[in-house]
This record gives structure tokens, C-alpha cells and sequence, in this order.
């Protein structure tokens, strides 16, 4: 969660708004050098080396705005949450996990949801069936009480987005990922109540968001953004009815296709989408 007041959010969470200490979210290109990453031209573009693997993300301009669309399909990829190695701290970095992963399985990953600062989440959160975090109804300051929040979450290959309130309501069955963050972007084709078309808070940001295909669309700006542009996004672009914000400032994606691996300030959870096997026979 993002509180706020700089005073509380230096002393419970690391992935507040305003930035935390720390340099800032660097892009690194597939040439080496740093900064924003140039245009991918289709999400067909292909890594450097003898294997060619199709890339799931593709660089679009949004009313000026540069950013990065990544889709998972439930015919080609799984979905997890991954905090850190089993019974040690968390990652931090998405530098971290792709140390400990071979990049042929990931088709990208991505920071999810608001952490504390020793990035453990601060919501709901499951990871291989396992809660680690209970739901978070509170109210309190910052992004993440800006209710409605939400939660994605999923099992096999069905995968949601629901507000925090509908998922206690409905959602009996524990799911086999989850991660709660707010505020919700688009609430049942509607915008969140409380986002402004395009307001002053401006930063680097991702999101999740799911259609009515079942497939899941995440967003990371490669420029500053604000909470308004990318729920317009989601809502007239993609046409995805629930969309929730998952962080800001420290937002970070690693595409392996495209060999970008976004380092900067520490994070907390991840969510991994996985290549499925696919049968050419």
C-alpha cells in the first residue's frame, strides 16, 4: 500500500507513494544501455541467440503515453504469485528471481500487489494454494484503502479480478494464486468513483486487468502515468470490465523474449506467467 503521509509510509511500507528511498525503477534494453525501452514493433518481436521465443508483451502509445501490454491466455500460460525462496525472504528484485529461474519457462513477470518494508504483502496473498496473507478489509490512508480495492486471483485457468467486498462475498474456495492491492481501476465497466480523468499524481505504474475471454491483460507505463489514463486504458482500449492497480514508482517488468529486466527499488510480491508446453503435433 502507498499511504499518504511520507512520515508513515517511510516506516511501514517500502512501496508507498511518494517514492521510497532508494534510485528509482531503471528499464534495461536488450542492447545494454539504459532507460526507456525503445518500441517493440509487435508482440512478435524475438530475443538475440540461436532460439527465437515470441514474445507475450508489446509497446503501444496511449494518448501520448508510452507503454508495455503483456497478455496471458489460459491457452499458453499459467499463473503464480512468487515471493521469495521457500522459507527465506523475499526476492526484492526482479533481478532476484530471474537469477533462480531458468527464463526458457517465463514469458514474464511482473511486481504485484503492496508490501510492507520487508516486502511481505499487506493483503491478501497465495501462493501454490498456500495463504500467507489473510484479506485486508481496513480502512486507512493511501492508494491501497482507496476503496473499492480488489484482488486477482485464480486457479487452473480461470483467472479474476474482483473488488475486496465482492470477493469476500462470493469467493468460497481458496484459489491456487492471489494478491489484493487498490485501488480498483475499473469497477464493472466503470471507472473507480474517486480517479480523476487525468490527476496531478503522475508516476510509473502497473496493472491487471481480465476480459471477457478470460485472458489477462497486465500494463506497465514506460513514463510517468496517471491513476485516470491507465483505468481509460483498461476500460476503452482493452475493454476490461475489472481492473486493478498493482503498484507504482517501483513498478518493474522482466520479459525474457525481449531481454528487458527492470531493476530499482526493492519489491515485494511477484506474479509469474508461465509458458505452457504447447503440442505442435
Amino acid at each position: 500500500m502507498k499511504y499518504a503521509i511520507l512520515t508513515l509510509c517511510l516506516l511501514t511500507l517500502s512501496a508507498c507513494d511518494p517514492a521510497p528511498e532508494g534510485e528509482p525503477v531503471t528499464r534495461t534494453r536488450i542492447d545494454g544501455q539504459t532507460g526507456s525501452p525503445s518500441p517493440t514493433p509487435s508482440p512478435s518481436e524475438t530475443a538475440t541467440g540461436t532460439t527465437q521465443v515470441e514474445s507475450a508483451c508489446r509497446s503501444i502509445i496511449f494518448e501520448d503515453t508510452p507503454l508495455t501490454h503483456c497478455l496471458a491466455t489460459p491457452a499458453r500460460h499459467r499463473i503464480a504469485m512468487d515471493l521469495g525462496p521457500s522459507g527465506e525472504s523475499p526476492y526484492r528484485s526482479l533481478t532476484a528471481y530471474s537469477k533462480d529461474h531458468s527464463a526458457d519457462a517465463i514469458a514474464f513477470a511482473m511486481n504485484a500487489g503492496m508490501f510492507d518494508e520487508d516486502g511481505k504483502p499487506v493483503g491478501y496473498f497465495v501462493e501454490d494454494g498456500e495463504r500467507l496473507q489473510t484479506l485486508n478489509t481496513a480502512d486507512g490512508e493511501g492508494n491501497f484503502h482507496m476503496k473499492p480495492n480488489g484482488v486477482f486471483f485464480g486457479s487452473g485457468d480461470t483467472w479474476e479480478v474482483r473488488s475486496t467486498e465482492d470477493f469476500l462475498a462470493n469467493v468460497r474456495e481458496r484459489p491456487q494464486f492471489g494478491t489484493q492491492s487498490g485501488p480498483m481501476l475499473v469497477i464493472d465497466g466503470k471507472l473507480h468513483p474517486e480517479l480523476s480523468r487525468d490527476g496531478e499524481s503522475r508516476l510509473v505504474r502497473n496493472a491487471v486487468g481480465v476480459d471477457e475471454k478470460g485472458r489477462a491483460h497486465f500494463v506497465i507505463s514506460n513514463a510517468a502515468i496517471s491513476f485516470g489514463k491507465i483505468a481509460r486504458f483498461y476500460r476503452d482500449e482493452l475493454s476490461v470490465k475489472n481492473a486493478l492497480y498493482l503498484d507504482g514508482n517501483v513498478s518493474a517488468l522482466w520479459n525474457p523474449a525481449t531481454g528487458r529486466l527492470d531493476t530499482g527499488a526493492p519489491i515485494g510480491p511477484i506474479v509469474v506467467v508461465e509458458r505452457k508446453e504447447q503440442n505442435n503435433d
